[in-house]
């Protein structure tokens, strides 16, 4: 299951750039039809604006940066996270939340560490790509926990399994709910799927078919 972590970790920082590409072209669009005034003020309030994002990418990448140093704090390092979220622009505010919750989990505070990706998943305003991932790495770490709510991750991951980005790794975490409860033979049909299908990334394929000659003994 680490390297299912490090796989997700890694497309979190792919999606970083998407992020910082967004802008409020249209308003200023609208705006333009304003008198010279009115624009110059506009103009200094997108300097403010940016400004601010400048300063909140620094803020969260000088914190990713302290939590991964040799030794890092990580409970520490997570309320920086936490903290940078609340007052960021919703990208960064929900990449931080996202990055609270999985320092949290590596401090050691599981509980905390799911109700923030419970509270990621069910934001609104957030993109639905990081709303299923939040909801991916619940699943994940609830796992890891054990296996008394293996239904519950099942039932909340059937949707991402059947389509969309994360599909792959929903799938994955199915079949271990499968297993984790102890239905075998339904974790090796998710997991001879995984293993044969050429869509999914070959480090599934890898798991699935290392998980398959477990089982199989």
């Amino acid at each position: 299951m680490p390297d299912l972590v490090d796989e997700v970790d890694e497309e979190i920082r792919q999606e970083r750039a998407a992020l910082l590409a967004r802008r409020f072209g249209g308003l200023f669009a609208a705006l333009a039809m304003f008198v010279l005034a009115a624009v110059g003020g506009w103009q200094g309030w997108q300097w403010y604006e940016n400004r601010n994002a400048v300063a909140v990418a620094e803020a969260f990448l000088a914190a990713t940066r302290d939590a991964a140093a040799e030794g890092a704090d990580s409970s520490a390092v997570a309320a920086r996270m936490a903290a940078l979220g609340a007052g960021a622009p919703t990208g960064y505010r929900i990449l931080s939340q996202l990055r609270a919750a999985a320092l949290t989990a590596e401090a050691g505070d599981g509980a905390a560490a799911l109700a923030m990706w419970e509270r990621v998943s069910a934001d609104a305003s957030a993109d639905p790509l990081y709303r299923e991932l939040a909801t991916l790495l619940w699943g994940l770490h609830v796992l890891a926990e054990g296996a008394t709510r293996a239904a519950e991750v099942q039932a909340r991951l059937a949707p991402l399994a059947a389509a969309g980005p994360w599909r792959a790794s929903a799938r994955e975490l199915v079949a271990l709910a499968a297993l984790s409860a102890g239905n075998t033979a339904e974790a090796r049909r998710g997991l001879t799927e995984l293993a044969r299908d050429d869509g999914v990334p070959q480090g599934v394929r890898d798991r699935a078919q290392r998980l398959l000659s477990g089982i199989d003994g």
